[in-house]
Parts: C-alpha cells; structure tokens; sequence
C-alpha cells in the first residue's frame, strides 16, 4: 500500500516538478533570484526616493541653514547655542516634561498653560535614550516637521498632482513657520497628527482618522479644530449614503475617537487641580488669552498707533503685530485661492484651514504669525498650485531669506515670537 505522502507526490516527470527544479537552477544561479524578487520592488523604491528625495533634501538644508543662524545669533549675543532653541514656549515645554504640573489652577503663567503630550513624548524619550530634555525636544521637534512635510506632500498631490505636491512640500519646508521644526515647540507633533488625520479622512479610513485626531486634540488648542473636521466628514458620509450603510456609520468612530485626548486631559485636570479648566485659566489670566472678533481690527490699530508721528520717544515697534498684520494678509490671499472654483482641496482640508484661520483672526495674544499659518497649511502650500518654474524658484527662495531672518529675530527670544 502506498503511503499518503507517496499518493500526493506528482510523477517524476511532471509539469511540476520541471518548474521545481527550474526554481532551484534559479536559486542556485548567483544574484538571479535576488535580482527577480526585488526588482519591482527595487523599481518602486527608486520612484518613491526620486518623488520624496528632493522633498527631504530641501527639509533638511532648510534645518542646516537655521542651525547656522542660531550659531550666529549665539556668538554674537554671546548666548550658549541650547538656549537658541529653547526660546519663548519651549522654556515652558521643558519645565513641564521635567517638573509636571501644579497641584491647584492658578492666575498667573504656569505649565498648566500647554497640552500635555509634546512635554509626555518629551520626558519618554529623554529617558528612554538617556539624552537631555532639550535634545529630545528638539529631536521630537525636527522628526515631526520631516513627517507633517511628508504628509503635506502626499495630501497636496492628491489635490493637484505629484509635480505640485512637490512645489508645495517644499513651500512647506522654506516658509518662515516652519522654524517651530528647530525649535522646542509642539507643531512639528501637531502638523503631522493633523495631517494624517485630515489624510486618513480623505480615504475614509474612520478608525484611523479618529485615533490620529483624538491623540493631537493632548496637543495643543489648536488641534481642537480636529473634531470638527471629523464630524464635518462624518455629516458628509452620512448625508451621501445614508444611515443605513454600514460604512457610512463607521464614520461616527471618527468624531467619537478626535475626543479622547482632550477628554482625558480635562479629566486629569480636574483630579489634579480640582477644575478641568485649569488651562483655559492659565491661558487667560497668566497670558491674556481672550478671543474676540474684533481681535485683528484692534491689532492693526495699535500697529498704526505706533507709527504715528505724534510720539517719538518710543521708537521701538512691536513686531509681533507688523508681522501678524502682514500674516492676515498672507492669510486671506490663501483662503481667497483655497475656496475659489472649482475647488479640488478637500472639504476637510477646508474645515481645517478655516478653523485655523478662525483662531488666528480672533486671538487677542497671538495674531496670524507665521507659527498659525504653517499650521493651517492648506492657506500657505495653495500658492504653489499657482507658481511654477522660475517664479516659484524666487518666491521660494524669497521664502528661505524672510525664514533666516525671522527665525535670527526669533532666537534672540525678545523680539519676535515663533
């Protein structure tokens, strides 16, 4: 009787076992059957370095120049060269990621004034690697803005084409925001998450777009703009198919899940200092946050305030507000071409960039810098749809010289804010 094994073997002389031993001439045949297993995928990672390359060369060079400026700025100032990118928050990022919060809501500036996860991310990886917290933090920093310029760029060549994609992620990496990325401050977190968000809602990937939102809403205020967007995309599911489809259902995760990291902040709060409005107290009494509509108006009169000539025993001119004047500008010409028709950014890249631009309209500390533009990137990649060849060579490269210059005017940490 023949033996299970011996009834399934294929005959000596079988079409399989011609292709058995052609495989193994192949395997035994050097470099052949590496070279016929990863070629395609040798093919697919050559295409993806010549689409990404030139993206990350520019992201990079754009972090080279800025660390020359803050060697610059240290020598000449006669500052050590940490203290260059521990400027404005970042001083208050790492006393959170090294001290915590305090127990009780105060009426002064205190940690209790930032979202937890920058300075969390902050203090894991400090330890983990055994480096000093502003290494970290810069690391974190620097790592987040390589990933939101990535995401920007796969975003903006979903909306118009690998070329402009391109021509926009490198707009995104030159424009004077982007100096968040070499600094201690929480965009580079924020942008990315927001990005991915915004992405993974584009291709209906609910549970996705929800766990990338609610972990950014730990991030910063302005990540709130997040669970908008989420119920905006899931209003819109749920208007074009119905109630009774099961995928448009599955839209819900995604505003249920944008909650879960402001939830649970407002949660430890309130067991920590007994309110969970701890930050918002912070924020308005310690920095005088305050939202107001008529925040840009009042702005601009104290900027032309400055200007008159009826005084000239204050010739010092607060930056912040020519630069916050000249950003609402920059602002509206963005959400001129972002809203014009036909439209093909999508309607929650649009959500986001409208709540960014609410926030920077309407703040009566922080005016529309260049810090809010970059996080409402859609206002500031969309004019690279409309520039191509030698004009967006100079309007880049005018860019990368106004982002050199801030930035010197930004690492002095007394001049301008981020």
């Amino acid at each position: 009787m023949e033996t299970a094994p011996e009834r399934n073997r294929p005959p000596v002389d079988s079409p399989a076992i011609a292709r058995t031993d052609a495989a193994a001439a192949r395997v035994s045949a050097p470099g052949l059957a590496h070279d016929t297993c990863t070629g395609p995928q040798r093919a697919g990672l050559a295409a993806q370095l010549r689409l990404l390359g030139p993206v990350i060369a520019v992201y990079v060079a754009a972090r080279a120049l800025l660390v020359i400026v803050a060697v610059a700025d240290a020598v000449l100032r006669h500052h050590s060269f940490g203290a260059e990118f521990e400027q404005w928050d970042g001083r208050w990022y790492l006393a959170l990621a090294e001290h915590g919060y305090p127990a009780q809501a105060l009426h002064t500036r205190t940690t209790l004034g930032f979202f937890p996860l920058y300075p969390l991310s902050i203090w894991i990886l400090s330890h983990a690697l055994a480096i000093a917290p502003e290494l970290a933090a810069v690391m974190i920093a620097m790592t987040g803005g390589l990933i939101a310029t990535l995401l920007v760029q796969r975003l903006a060549s979903g909306w118009w084409g690998e070329d402009t994609g391109r021509r926009a992620a490198i707009l995104f990496c030159l424009f004077p925001g982007s100096v968040v990325f070499s600094m201690i401050y929480s965009e580079g977190l924020l942008i990315s998450l927001a990005a991915g968000s915004i992405l993974a809602l584009e291709r209906r990937r609910w549970l996705l777009a929800g766990c990338l939102a609610g972990v950014a809403t730990a991030t910063g205020p302005a990540a709130l703009t997040l669970i908008a967007v989420c119920a905006v995309a899931a209003f819109s599911a749920l208007q074009g198919h119905g109630w009774q489809a099961r995928g448009a259902r599955a839209s819900l995760l995604a505003p249920m899940f944008s909650l879960v990291g402001v939830t649970a902040f407002a949660g430890f709060l309130w067991a920590w200092t007994g309110t969970p409005l701890a930050t918002m107290t912070a924020q308005r009494y310690g920095w005088g946050e305050r939202t107001d509509p008529l925040a840009l108006f009042y702005q601009v009169k104290s900027l032309v305030h400055e200007f008159s000539f009826t005084h000239f025993d204050h010739p010092t001119i607060n930056l912040n507000l020519v630069i916050g004047s000249l950003g609402a500008v920059v602002l509206a010409i963005g959400l001129v071409l972002v809203l014009r028709r036909p439209r093909r950014i999508s309607v929650e890249a649009i959500v986001w960039t409208l709540g960014i631009a609410l926030l920077a309209t309407t703040s009566e500390y922080v005016p529309p810098n260049p810090r809010l533009l970059i996080t409402g990137f859609p206002a500031v990649v969309v004019f690279a749809q409309h520039m191509r060849g030698r004009r967006f060579a100079a309007f880049a490269t005018a860019n990368a010289v106004l982002l050199a210059l801030l930035s010197a005017l930004t690492y002095v940490g007394t001049t301008l804010r981020p």
